[in-house]
């Protein structure tokens, strides 16, 4: 007793929640084709491995851009000694265009406005940090990621209010619920600093559109809060509509731009959340500065950022590598979506991420998260699959599921289809009962209706790796 801090040993990592239960589930038992062939699949893994093999590539035409190869070792003393926390200014050139290239050249970034973190997850810590104080809170929209309620507030003591967003209008953020939200924090004496959103949204796989972004712009002007916009999924867009960035609404709408951030990593655009690669773009000079300074506790390698900034400015690779994760991603999610609608199981019409929104509400018993849980742990433990619960991601409604399907090859892929599809037509065999919800009558879902552009359709070869790595995050204890 007493041996550890209150921050250490409380709860707020949230590794209690179904979310991290999943990986853990999946760490004490991992599916690999030959070895554990009846091992649970990771489907719970916003990873993206659709084209490892255009990096891997990339990286044997340019062993220079490493300094650990013998091309690159002229480099090897001034970077290994070198490390500036402004971040080296070829990195930061890169990085700056990269992100304008990702949001169609609409907008460009200063790379003086760039300060670098330890991934997305140091970034949003950081940004907290900044511009919050312990007591005081973030509106952020449901449902979202669960790991926010460890990046933003277990540390910092900064609380989350959750915007209900609804599946009678597809879950689209409204001015109204962000008034009640708001209110709602205003009546219980919590201060509301800022307005936290996730855009292209996890676990929705959706984007905000322009008229949606210019009320989100003028609520926080005229409240005088923060906006953070979480863009690590800009990249990810795979069908229409396209990806609209806060920045090009700054452009359009008259605001006090000291009060909006940007977040972005090469995690989930790249694949590369083991490079560790998150950056803070604010339009506010303090907030780069305090940040800066704040980055000392989660600096990016200088021999990552050496290579990135090679990588990245490599025009023609960076087009390459975007057009055809998009179409790599269109083809795997339709592939998924149109193999469970075969069976009577829809999802939320999306047009980006590396997971869709499933609609399991018929399946359950009763419409509680009680049940849901019930179906959940039947899932994993049962069907063998680590798909994450909607009650993990704040969700108002019980039975959505969020699966992630660009983090394994076409094999492992088919085998997890296979699965549910199973699952789902012997529950129909033994009458599981179905219930009708009122709300199901509005959603807009996925089905056969999806299009994408016809070339993001053609059937390709996709090279991922298998079998897929341990969960880095979680270990079953």
């Amino acid at each position: 007793m007493g041996i550890l801090s209150k921050i250490a040993t409380n709860d707020g990592h949230g590794e209690n929640s179904p979310y991290f239960d999943g990986w853990k589930a999946y760490d004490s038992n991992p599916f690999h084709p030959t070895k554990n062939p009846n091992g649970v699949i990771q489907m719970g893994l916003a990873e993206n491995q659709l084209c490892f093999d255009l990096i891997e590539n990339w990286l044997k035409g340019h062993p220079e851009a490493s300094i650990c190869t013998t091309e690159g070792v002229v480099d090897f003393k001034d970077i290994a000694n070198f490390q500036d926390y402004h971040g080296l200014s070829a990195f930061r050139n890169a990085v700056a265009k990269f992100m304008g290239r990702t949001r169609g050249n609409k907008v460009t970034f200063d790379p003086n406005n760039i300060v670098m973190s330890g991934g997305a997850t140091g970034a949003a810590e950081t940004i907290s940090f900044c511009i919050a104080d312990p007591g005081d809170a973030f509106l952020v929209p449901t449902p979202y990621y669960p790991a926010f309620d460890r990046d933003i507030t277990w540390r910092t003591r900064v609380k989350l209010v959750p915007v209900v967003c609804e599946s009678s209008n597809n879950f689209n953020l409204t001015i109204t619920a962000l008034e009640a939200a708001y209110q709602e924090a205003q009546d219980a004496g919590i201060r509301v600093k800022g307005l936290f959103i996730n855009n292209p949204s996890n676990p929705l796989g959706t984007t905000l559109d322009r008229e949606a972004l210019k009320s989100i712009v003028r609520f926080i002007n005229e409240k005088g809060i923060h906006l953070v916009s979480d863009e690590i999924y800009a990249a990810t867009v795979f069908c229409q509509p396209d990806f609209i960035s806060i920045s090009e609404i700054l452009e359009e709408v008259e605001c006090n731009k000291n009060l909006v951030h940007v977040l972005y990593s090469l995690s989930k655009d790249m694949g590369l959340p083991g490079f560790r690669v998150g950056i803070i773009y604010s339009y506010n000079k303090d907030v780069v500065s305090c940040a800066r300074k704040m980055s000392s506790f989660g600096l990016v390698s200088t021999q990552t950022q050496h290579l990135i900034a090679s990588m990245l400015s490599d025009d023609d690779f960076v087009e390459r590598y975007l057009s055809e994760t998009a179409e790599r991603l269109a083809l795997r999610h339709r592939t998924l979506t149109r193999g469970l609608n075969q069976v009577g199981i829809g999802s939320l019409k999306s047009n980006a991420g590396l997971f869709f929104w499933m609609d399991l509400r018929r399946l359950l018993k009763e419409p509680t998260f009680e049940e849901e849980m019930k179906l959940w742990r039947v899932i994993i433990h049962e069907v063998k699959l680590n798909v994450s619960p909607g009650q993990s991601f704040h969700c108002s409604e019980p039975g959505w599921f969020r699966v992630c399907f660009a983090n394994m090859d076409n094999e492992t892929m088919e085998i997890a289809l296979r699965r549910i599809r199973t699952f789902v037509l012997q529950s129909k065999e033994t009458e599981v009962p179905v219930k009708s919800h009122r709300w199901r009558n509005n959603l807009r879902l996925s089905f056969s209706s999806i299009r994408c552009e016809d070339s993001m359709m053609t059937p390709r070869t996709i090279t991922p790796h298998s079998p897929m790595p341990h969960s880095p995050l979680v270990r079953a204890v």
